[in-house]
């Protein structure tokens, strides 16, 4: 039953992202958007398989996990209305604080930053996935297992809720009316959180609803251009000679690089696993940081592009 189910999620999933890249694909030639390049395109299918292989390969093993704690339950929910409800909200509860995190230790940014490293915003941006985080991901679900819902319902709708966490990556959708941006996450709120701009740095973390975003205090609209500078998309520093293993790697060489610092050990741990852009001597800032200091930049310089912000290297 289940493997049925994941072959008709695929059967029905991609026809959908054929059509609706194709269609991008058009509007973009037609309104002279360059919202692909063939070599960023090939780099976010090439992370898809690495992130596939590796769930595939390990997912035995936290199915076998998660079922440990699904066999010590503490609720049992009868109702299937309820049962499936609560599933869908609790996921995307417990991803909010996975994606909170992996934006807020460096550790994790290092395995999440692959997802991030693209300079485009187009729908197959949505397939460039944290290549290592199906080995920990389940860790945040324990809590779906204790609240009674079965492992492999708990993969099943991870896997549902990721298709609209994939088409929120497009520059052709504008906002879709105030109701709609209060409760789900929407193309408008993913383009800041793709963005590099100091004020968009680890907001709308959401995947499916952005209700988390507005009561945690990670939300942040997106601005008009009188308001507030363009998007610029990526890092905050781009990734140097961006082949196929320094995108997966090179945000773990750059705290290799930092740990070789003469710096003490509590700064080396800091290092480690302190928020990106964190340094012992103020080279490099933390999207908070950055986002302090633009607040002293005149308003004209910022809408002008012309800040003058240090960059971060390797770390945002």
């Amino acid at each position: 039953m289940e493997a049925l189910r994941e072959q008709l999620l695929i059967l029905i999933s991609t026809p959908v992202y054929i059509v609706v890249i194709g269609l991008e694909v058009a509007l973009s030639h037609f309104r002279r958007i360059p919202s692909y390049t063939r070599r960023d395109t090939l780099n976010n299918l090439y992370l898809m398989l690495l992130n596939s292989s590796i769930d595939l390969l390990f997912r035995g093993v936290y199915v076998v996990a998660l079922d440990w704690f699904f066999h010590r339950q503490w609720l049992h929910i009868s109702s299937p209305f309820w049962y499936w409800f609560g599933l869908i909200v609790g996921m995307d509860f417990l991803y909010y604080w996975l994606h909170r995190v992996d934006h807020h230790s460096r550790f994790f940014w290092a395995v999440h930053v692959t997802h991030h490293s693209s300079e485009q915003f187009n729908l197959t941006v949505g397939f460039r996935s944290s290549v290592f985080q199906p080995l920990y991901r389940f860790i945040y679900f324990i809590p779906l297992a204790l609240a009674g819902f079965r492992p492999l319902d708990i993969v099943f709708i991870f896997s549902v809720t990721q298709i609209w966490g994939i088409l929120v990556h497009t520059e052709h959708v504008g906002k879709l009316g105030w109701i709609v941006e209060y409760i789900l996450v929407t193309p408008s709120h993913h383009r800041v959180h793709h963005a590099s701009n100091a004020l968009y740095l680890d907001r709308n973390l959401g995947m499916l609803l952005i209700v988390w975003d507005r009561w945690f205090g990670t939300f942040q609209d997106e601005l008009e251009a009188d308001r507030y500078e363009p998007i610029r998309y990526g890092l905050t520093t781009p990734v140097e000679r961006p082949n196929a293993l320094r995108i997966v790697f090179h945000e773990w060489l750059q705290i290799a690089s930092d740990l070789r610092k003469n710096v003490s050990f509590r700064d080396k741990i800091r290092y480690i696993f302190g928020p990106p852009g964190w340094s012992h001597d103020g080279s490099t800032l933390t999207s908070d940081q950055m986002r302090a200091r633009q607040v002293n930049i005149p308003a004209a310089k910022r809408i002008a592009g012309g800040s003058d912000l240090p960059e971060m290297p390797g770390t945002r």
